[in-house]
């Protein structure tokens, strides 16, 4: 565990904080990571199970209102992905990816309350909210928003706050801490407070410097490693950030377990201005890919299995080829090759496995250009490839917003690719700021939406028999939220 972090472990037990500060200096535009003032969400998620008439499809409309409650933990446990994997044959028994599905939901934050919202992606309901800080942020500028499923369920989050954390997804795996027989824990949109719910497993705090742009210089760069053995604890979670220290970029490899700190792995000369690493994901190998979120955009890798040293820095970075390509989503598919998108259009790929760079950008400004006015340059936000190798994005015109919010649809398996829009005609006058994207074990596509406090379900074939999911408050999360990410490129133990 590194020197001085200061933890929370189970209980809430706390210890002493000795963090540096970065020097400040950080003079950049701010590009959108949250651009509005706070807003109250409704306390009731809108959890549709039986969907109603929607505009252009269906939507549902029941409300999720009771309190938190107590549960004795006795629902059938054994090992689960949180979506469904065809890994049979990898001598893991009930586990990897084969047999029948326990559970499978997406995690969403909603990062002024400092909580994560937990849906049942089969029933699109709101069964558990967990507070995952120790105050809450307050504005969506800051506090907790990229979220990532590990292959056994689990979700840890990265809070720009400055903190990590994990939450059990098994009721049975959460501790009955205080002895009275049951394990007190959120099922609905109603959360304990902190450190009171026993399913929270742990909590890091991550060095961050204040005092800068509202201080949102916290983790965005967080995802799960791939288990190397049959019993699914050996999940490790790489988190990235700006070091307070010598504001330049700190990569760790954390336990999943303990949340101790495994490995760290400095970046120097990264040029940390405010938001810093970016977005996060790992490729078949296990090695983390996160881009530059500030200046120059880059691609990085921090390495797994290996300990910094003279002559092993155990990163890389790959330098864009071109000034155009815009780094702000970033996902890696089942060939290994890592996305990115971002603003002007942006829309491209490296493969480390050829050296290989591919920019789409000419072809979506010709798309976008041949739709409604104002639609010829939008930002290109959260994106997913789905298991038939079509990529899904959340766009929208301006980091404030726009008036063309919405989702891109891109069938990499044409050539040229093809390309279709989902807008407010599609999903509903509600649509209001485009910000995740995730896959669930159903292939449905989920978008969050900040300005609705909403997320919405989306059927690939007929997008607008979509359902909402309301009652959030200002979810901001686009990040691998359901594990599936994590599943296309994750190659299960051989026994």
């Amino acid at each position: 565990m590194v020197e001085g972090m200061q933890w929370w472990w189970s209980a809430a037990r706390w210890s002493a904080v000795s963090f540096v500060v970065c020097s400040p200096g950080c003079t950049n535009e701010v590009p959108f990571d949250g651009f509005m003032t706070s807003a109250t969400g409704t306390a009731s998620a809108t959890n549709p199970t039986e969907p109603t008439a929607g505009p252009g499809g269906t939507m549902g409309t029941a409300d999720g209102t009771a309190d938190g409650t107590s549960l004795d933990g006795t629902a059938e446990g054994g090992p689960k992905l949180d979506v469904s994997n065809d890994s049979s044959g990898n001598g893991c028994e009930g586990g990897g990816g084969g047999g029948e599905l326990e559970f499978s939901y997406i995690w969403i934050a909603n990062s002024p309350d400092s909580t994560i919202s937990k849906i049942d992606t089969i029933t699109a309901t709101e069964v558990g909210r967990y507070t995952v800080a120790p105050a809450p942020a307050g504005t969506v500028l800051i506090g907790p928003s990229r979220t990532s499923v590990s292959v056994y369920g689990d979700m840890v989050v990265a809070d720009r706050s400055g903190g990590l954390a994990k939450v059990w997804a098994r009721h049975e795996d959460c501790p009955d801490l205080d002895g009275d027989g049951m394990v007190d824990t959120s099922t609905n949109s109603t959360p304990l407070p902190f450190g009171s719910d026993e399913c929270l497993a742990w909590r890091i705090d991550i060095p961050r410097a204040e005092g800068i742009w509202e201080n949102r210089r916290g983790p965005r760069a967080v995802q799960w490693t791939g288990p190397l053995s049959c019993d699914y604890e050996d999940s490790d979670v790489w988190v990235a950030f700006c070091n307070e220290l010598d504001d330049d970029v700190t990569v760790w490899l954390v336990d999943g377990e303990t949340g101790d700190v495994e490995v760290e792995i400095p970046i120097p000369n990264f040029q940390c201005e405010m938001m810093g690493p970016y977005g996060g994901a790992i490729d078949p190998d296990n090695n983390f890919w996160f881009v530059d979120g500030d200046t120059n955009h880059h691609l990085y890798r921090a390495d797994i299995g290996c300990e910094p040293g003279p002559g092993s820095p155990c990163w890389e970075r790959f330098e864009k080829p071109d000034a155009n390509m815009d780094a702000y989503g970033i996902t890696v598919d089942r060939m290994g090759r890592v996305w990115m998108a971002g603003q002007g259009n942006s829309l491209y790929y490296y493969w480390p496995q050829t050296g290989q760079w591919e920019n789409f950008k000419p072809e979506l400004d010709q798309f976008f250009g041949g739709l409604a006015d104002g639609m010829e340059s939008n930002i290109l936000r959260g994106l997913m490839m789905d298991a038939d190798d079509t990529l899904w994005i959340a766009t929208v015109q301006a980091f404030g917003g726009g008036p063309f919010p919405g989702v891109l649809r891109v069938d990499t398996t044409t050539t040229p690719f093809t390309y279709d829009f989902y807008g407010k005609e599609t999903l509903g006058n509600e649509l209001q700021h485009a910000a995740g994207i995730s896959i669930d074990v159903e292939d449905h596509v989920w978008l969050v939406d900040t300005f609705s406090n909403a997320a919405y379900k989306i059927p690939p074939a007929v997008p607008a028999s979509y359902v909402r999911v309301g009652g959030l408050n200002q979810p901001y999360t686009y990040s691998d939220m359901t594990g599936f990410g994590l599943l296309q490129v994750y190659t299960p133990p051989a026994g």
